[in-house]
């Protein structure tokens, strides 16, 4: 099997005329220290200028887990039709909710995985990520036997896969229980649903990178410039805090296919893995297969001396 060597690597919808419901944000934004830290975050964003930098009252009025039923249905709609606008195509546009009683985890079988990075551009595909210049949520470590120390892996290999000597270790983001980019976000633009899926309002984010900082796991991605997406390569099947269009200036990273999880499908990079190494579930159901591999495989996690407590667990065949 070849590979081929890898390349390094919304809109602003403020709607008019729509009633929010009351919030406690107000206070919040209005203290002194938020607010300080939020404008110095603009101002350093290589995006964001302060001229175009929006009011506190833009702030509360577009942020989507504040936002009432009919405020939310405002925005999709303008979202669609400004989608249509840029790309010809009409999309299916969703706010799929985290479900009662689930908890998402994800197991990888380092054993399997044969480095053919198929997961990488099946996840690109779906998530309308840019592809000029190449974006990715998920990197693909290429590691010799017997070590364990990603800091010194090559994630630009070609040729010829899998190798002699060699294993390949995915990573992409940890989905952590304690998750550190949460904590420094400035203006809660990340947040963790109750399925444990890590999010990113896109019009809520200011791009000031904090938590591109704190993941350990180098799994925030930032666009630099408006991502560059071909009308053709389009996912017109988009969930509004995964996989819709996003502008430059933001911060993005994987949420788990969360418009495809929701309703009850696997993550792209599940279905496409050619060797069956993903394995993707509801970690509380005690039945399903992801809750067999943790209770009887030997398996361990990136950085397990953090604390962040990921939702991303390793195993070998043994």
């Amino acid at each position: 099997m070849s590979v081929e060597k890898l390349s390094a690597g919304q809109p602003y919808f403020r709607p008019e005329g729509v009633e929010t419901s009351r919030i406690t944000r107000r206070e919040f934004l209005g203290a002194a220290a938020v607010g300080l830290a939020a404008a110095t975050a603009a101002a350093l964003s290589p995006l964001r200028h302060l001229a175009n930098f929006p009011t506190m009252e833009e702030w509360l009025r577009k942020h989507y887990k504040e936002l009432t039923p009919r405020d939310k249905e405002v925005i999709f709609e303008r979202i669609r039709e400004t989608v249509e606008k840029d790309y010809g195509v009409r999309p299916n546009l969703t706010d799929p909710q985290a479900l009662d009683g689930v908890s998402f985890a994800y197991a990888l079988n380092l054993g399997r995985c044969v480095g053919c990075r198929k997961c990488v551009y099946a996840c690109a595909k779906e998530n309308n990520t840019s592809r000029n210049p190449q974006l990715q949520y998920i990197r693909v470590l290429r590691m010799k036997n017997g070590s364990i120390d990603v800091e010194t892996s090559e994630h630009y290999y070609k040729g010829e896969v899998p190798e002699p000597d060699h294993y390949y270790m995915p990573v992409q983001c940890n989905q952590c229980r304690t998750p550190p980019c949460v904590k420094v976000c400035p203006v809660e633009a990340t947040w963790q649903e109750k399925d444990g899926i890590v999010v990113v309002d896109y019009n809520w984010c200011i791009g000031c990178r904090y938590c591109e900082a704190a993941c350990p796991y180098w799994a925030r991605r930032f666009n630099f410039k408006k991502p560059g997406l071909p009308s053709e390569d389009l996912n017109p099947d988009m969930g509004y805090l995964s996989n819709r269009p996003r502008e430059n200036g933001v911060m993005e990273k994987c949420h788990f296919c969360l418009h495809r999880t929701r309703a009850g499908r696997y993550p792209a990079c599940v279905e496409v893995c050619p060797t069956g190494s993903r394995k993707f579930g509801n970690i509380l159901d005690p039945d399903s297969e992801i809750s067999n591999i943790i209770r009887t495989k030997r398996v361990y996690v990136l950085k397990e001396e953090l604390g962040t407590s990921p939702k991303f667990y390793y195993y070998f065949n043994v």
